[in-house]
């Protein structure tokens, strides 16, 4: 698999007002010297939990962007609140997973450099190995996050829904500093891993339909909706369907294909087909053509997953570091 330094020493100099925003500045070995062992230890503790559970790697992929979503990637997703007001309560955030394993690598960090590695830091770059572990791009990902002293239920009501129409996806995601490639390649993320059928219960029995009334999304293909009603039942809201039809397990894009093929499992990514300035993008990476002559989607993907954990980030004397991912100090 290619590396893409290269591409993340470019993208950093063009996004380098987003990435800087105090008195420092995120680079590639922030923690070279203060905590040399910083990324392989964090590597080295995804890598043994997967190795448990490989259910756990997409999961800390969408933990990092439910993260850097909601008021940056600033580590205020895992602080745990006692009347359950805090970030990580809003039902947005439900069935998010991870949070152990980045506190698992938090308190070994600490014991080998104490009040050196952020929370928010450690969100990223697990995420960064669990795309690598699934057999996708190894990138580079700059580092000097500083940890957010806010946690409030209410600032997650901004997360994507997966509901969202694409004009309104792509407008979180503008708001984010994200565009519309970013929207296809980070929505792409979901060629590894399944969804609770909570998601998609109301796509196959109460979508508004277009003369009136509830039922299925017509847009679905009849053989899918019966495969997928099979598997998710009326009031079924626990049992996990494959998000990438057929590849569920390897990240490629294979999703990308199902995308455009009609055969999407939620909403939001079905969505991506249904607005021109989204489906041009997909096409320009289904296509078999694409690995030879580009756009290069594992390139381009590492690149946006580089931007979207420069998103409102705190750096230089801003912020803290957190001795325990949960609380603040």
């Amino acid at each position: 698999m290619g590396t893409a330094s290269g591409a993340v020493a470019l993208l950093l100099v063009v996004l380098g007002a987003c990435v800087s925003s105090s008195s420092g500045q995120l680079q590639v070995g922030f923690y070279s010297k203060s905590c040399p062992s910083a990324e392989s230890t964090v590597a080295s503790v995804v890598r043994g939990t997967a190795a448990a559970d490989s259910t756990i790697l997409p999961a800390l992929l969408r933990l990092q962007f439910h993260d850097c979503f909601v008021r940056g990637c600033d580590a205020s997703v895992l602080i745990k609140g006692g009347s359950n007001n805090a970030e990580v309560d809003n039902n947005k955030h439900q069935g998010l997973r991870g949070m152990d394993v980045i506190e698992n690598a938090k308190a070994q960090l600490e014991s080998e450099c104490p009040g050196v590695v952020s929370c928010a830091d450690v969100v990223v770059l697990a995420a960064r190995d669990a795309v690598a572990f699934t057999g996708g791009p190894s990138f580079d990902v700059p580092t000097g996050r500083r940890d957010g002293k806010v946690s409030n239920v209410r600032d997650a009501d901004v997360l994507p829904d997966v509901r969202d129409s694409a004009q309104v996806l792509r407008s979180k995601f503008r708001a984010s500093g994200l565009d519309d490639k970013d929207l296809v390649l980070l929505s792409s993320a979901h060629t590894v891993g399944t969804t609770a059928c909570f998601f998609i219960q109301q796509r196959l029995y109460s979508f508004p339909l277009p003369g009136g009334g509830l039922g299925s999304d017509p847009s679905i293909p009849d053989g899918f909706l019966s495969e997928l009603k099979s598997r998710c039942a009326p009031g079924d809201s626990n049992s996990r369907v494959s998000l990438d039809r057929g590849s569920e397990s390897v990240f490629d894009t294979s999703i990308l294909r199902n995308i455009r093929n009609g055969f999407a499992v939620i909403a939001s990514d079905a969505a991506l087909y249904n607005d021109t300035s989204t489906v041009d993008v997909v096409d320009s990476y289904s296509g078999l053509l694409s690995t030879i002559f580009g756009p290069y989607f594992r390139q381009d993907f590492a690149d946006s997953m580089v931007k979207m954990g420069s998103i409102g980030v705190l750096t230089g004397a801003s912020g803290e570091v957190r001795k325990v991912c949960s609380k603040f100090n």
